[in-house]
């Protein structure tokens, strides 16, 4: 029988330092930033240590630092990271009969053939630690959506299987915010619509979400309530839309000549990675985050070029935009890129961007 599975490394970011430095094994260990509490800076990730003083992703680093005090922080080490996660993903690749999608940094589907998939789970376990040091958990679904909801009951380290025939056992009381794709915005709209578990919003008329959701979005999400969707594995090598860059300031911005040398530099290092692709730039969108925590972003579509000088005053025009005065903490820019003939076919997927 085919299966479709969701391996995802257990606090991988923190394993992969703890593997560095082992005398940080049990300890709190919060990694963001450069490192520094006292900088503008986000959690990137936190062992299980940390995260039971309620540490978590994206929460300022200062913040963290104030939870648990004894908390090692560590800077982020992206080629670290991205090191361990190759060998990952080779470990997954060389499993039998694979065939491996990968999500990120520390997780993928797999779709495999095999009448015990709990036991090919556990054989997957054993030989990503094997060749990694690293633990993982292990979600089983009939669907891309099921495995990955599964993965969390099994961590950390573990093994969980979810499908049609204890979906809503399982998931049925939880609030709809469990579900993948349904975070706090869509499940308060939802609870809005007197919708509030997983059971309810299974059993709703998916036409009854058009209104609030629109066409596709609303009865995408009574699927998402029932664990159906696809449970193809796709191992179509990604091609990137688009790349993009941010800086947050440890002052706010607020001389317009700041602010433009800012946007020239982003731009600059935009182009660098754009460079790579050797595809032309085709959209720019300029975010901004004012102080003290309110984003907006600006994008438009240009004609197609790559021409640096061409490009800078596209992305110079979108900073017209920001509000005069008014103290900046965070810019980033993104540039999108005309996508390869094969990927316009149809034959590559791509990911969403910022």
């Amino acid at each position: 029988m085919r299966w479709v599975l969701h391996v995802d490394l257990d606090q991988f970011i923190a394993a992969v330092e703890v593997l560095r430095r082992p005398e940080l094994a049990g300890r709190p260990i919060i990694v963001g930033g450069r490192g520094d509490p006292t900088e503008r800076a986000v959690v990137s990730t936190a062992s299980y240590e940390a995260r039971a003083f309620g540490v978590g992703s994206g929460m300022p680093l200062r913040i963290a630092a104030r939870k648990v005090p004894d908390a090692v922080i560590l800077p982020v080490d992206h080629e670290a990271y991205l090191a361990a996660s190759e060998e990952v993903m080779a470990a997954l690749r060389a499993q039998p009969g694979a065939v491996v999608q990968v999500l990120g940094w520390d997780e993928a589907f797999m779709g495999v053939e095999t009448e015990d998939p709990e036991a090919y789970a556990r054989q997957l376990q054993a030989a990503v630690l094997k060749r990694t040091r690293l633990h993982c958990s292990v979600g089983i679904g009939d669907t891309l959506v099921r495995a990955k909801v599964a993965t969390g009951f099994g961590k950390p380290a573990g093994v969980f299987r979810l499908t049609a025939a204890n979906w809503l056992e399982v998931m049925g009381s939880r609030p709809t915010r469990d579900l993948w794709g349904v975070g706090a915005k869509v499940s308060a709209r939802l609870a809005k619509l007197g919708i509030t578990t997983v059971a309810q919003l299974a059993a709703t008329d998916p036409q009854d979400l058009v209104p609030e959701f629109g066409p596709r979005m609303g009865p995408w999400y009574a699927q998402l309530g029932r664990g159906e969707g696809s449970s193809v594995v796709d191992d179509t090598p990604w091609v990137a839309h688009g790349h993009s860059r941010e800086t947050t300031f440890q002052r706010d911005l607020t001389d317009p000549a700041h602010v433009d040398e800012a946007v020239r530099e982003l731009t600059a290092r935009v182009l660098e990675d754009v460079a790579a692709e050797g595809r032309p730039v085709v959209g720019l969108t300029l975010k901004v985050r004012y102080a003290p925590f309110t984003t907006t972003t600006h994008g438009r579509k240009i004609p197609e070029t790559s021409d640096r000088d061409e490009i800078l005053a596209h992305a110079l025009g979108l900073a017209s935009a920001i509000e005069a005065g008014r103290p900046i903490r965070l810019l980033g820019l993104r540039a999108e890129m005309a996508m390869p003939d094969d990927a316009r076919q149809g034959h590559t997927p791509t990911r969403s961007g910022w």
